[in-house]
């Protein structure tokens, strides 16, 4: 029997899915933006170290947030199946491979955390407030994991409202430790900037704990085993490895977007950063659908039904380029009085609207990326999206050489870095993305 859903029916799923995801993605910067506002009255040493130390640790989480997409796709693969039993077998796999990776980058973090801070140039107070900061806070990176991971399994089994709730208290949580771990409080010491890293360790100690509660009494439930087991476990490292390099080339692109933004001049490189925080903001947004794809179409799929599937992602691309259209509306709409919000410089506003304009523009474009990659990841289709992710790489940074190498510098440096990033690399991917989709060939049916 189908398992299609009534298009209604439908839309309130997907309602259901994405709107709680997009809940949690937006508290997950508040707890950067805490640590931030709680340090900053430490001074600027206090605040350049938290930066620093912040930007190695999120490269690390956000690489890893494989470890939620891979156990997204095999426990919603199994749910679909009708084998809720070995869904959350999987979903215990991915757990301890979570834990495992933290455990090593934890073992291999530590000695090389001065080396780190050492080859960012910086020295003094702010060196010294970022080892002290990164030193700490390195221990909470298996709970972290643990945390993606957990999610993972429950965004597989349907279920987006509860890592919402547990974010939440975990940002409450973060945000009452940290003033009285960094300030002091009654017979609490001021403890400064480690005072920060040790709220952020212990807020998300506690998530790992919540949420792997809940996994641990549905496994029980199940009769399912919570010991490692070790061909599950080298199975949930072989479906991360091609969503890793996947991440990998992502993060390349960035990083080339930056310094390309570098050579521009200095105030454009100021009105990049704007804009970028606003697209980053806007992927949210859009990443909320990608992650209802991800757990529909691993379900259908699972449900042996691939009729289902291609109608929910026919429906899911519709709303992620409309959702595009909407938000690049608004930003092209906001783009003359935005820039106010964040500098006085009337070069540095020139470029922030003149870049976001551009982010307007392609915005239904990304609706239509992000969806895309959801449902490929959905299906277990990482192979392909790592070699998708390296020929898109291939073929922007071309475009974005451009930049360099014709001496662009100012508002017209920026605006053909982000016709180059949001224009040509989403349209990269974009194709290769649609040409899979369209092939049909990540449509494998079955739990496996």
């Amino acid at each position: 029997m189908s398992r299609r859903r009534a298009p209604d029916a439908q839309a309130r799923e997907i309602l259901g899915l994405a709107v709680p995801a997009l809940g949690a993605l937006v508290v997950e910067p508040l707890f950067l933006l805490t640590d931030t506002a709680v340090v900053g009255a430490l001074g600027t040493d206090a605040l350049a170290g938290l930066g620093l130390a912040s930007a190695v640790l999120s490269t690390l989480v956000g690489l890893f947030v494989v470890l939620a997409y891979g156990t997204t796709a095999s426990v919603s693969r199994r749910l679909g199946a009708g084998d809720r039993p070995g869904a959350l077998a999987a979903g215990v796999d991915g757990l301890w491979l979570a834990a495992l990776v933290g455990a090593v980058l934890v073992a291999a973090g530590l000695p090389t955390v001065p080396a780190l801070v050492g080859a960012s140039g910086v020295g003094g107070g702010a060196a010294d407030a970022a080892r002290s900061y990164l030193t700490v806070s390195l221990l909470g990176i298996p709970a972290m994991l643990v945390v993606l991971a957990a999610t993972g399994v429950l965004r597989g089994l349907q279920d987006t409202r509860t890592p919402l709730v547990v974010a939440l208290a975990g940002f409450t949580t973060n945000a009452a430790l940290v003033v009285v771990l960094v300030h002091g409080a009654g017979p609490v010491p001021a403890l400064g900037v480690v005072g920060s890293a040790w709220g952020t360790v212990a807020a998300q100690t506690g998530m790992a704990a919540w949420l792997l509660a809940l996994v641990v009494r549905g496994a029980r439930r199940e009769g399912v085993r919570l010991l490692p087991h070790g061909p599950g476990v080298r199975t949930a490292a072989r479906a991360g490895v091609p969503l890793l390099l996947r991440t990998v080339t992502l993060r390349l692109a960035l990083l080339a977007t930056v310094w390309a933004a570098a050579g521009t001049g200095t105030q454009s490189l100021a009105a990049h950063q704007v804009v970028f925080t606003v697209w980053t903001f806007g992927a949210f947004v859009l990443d909320a659908l990608a992650i209802a794809a991800q757990a529909l179409t691993g379900r259908s799929l699972g449900a042996g039904d691939a009729e289902g599937a291609r109608a929910t992602t026919r429906r899911m691309v519709r709303w992620g380029v409309g959702g595009g259209a909407v938000l690049g509306v608004l930003l092209a709409a906001g783009s003359p009085w935005l820039p106010v919000l964040f500098s006085d410089d009337a070069t540095v506003r020139g470029g922030i609207t003149a870049g976001l304009l551009v982010v307007g523009l392609t915005a239904p474009l990304s609706g239509y990326v992000f969806v895309l990659d959801g449902v490929l990841i959905g299906a277990g289709d990482g192979p392909y999206l790592a070699r998708a992710g390296v020929w898109a790489v291939l073929a922007y940074l071309p475009l974005l050489a451009v930049v360099p190498l014709a001496g662009l510098t100012g508002t017209v440096g920026l605006v053909v870095l982000w016709l180059a990033f949001a224009g040509g690399y989403m349209a990269a991917r974009g194709l290769t993305l649609g040409l899979r989709e369209r092939s049909g060939r990540w449509l494998v049916l079955g739990a496996g």
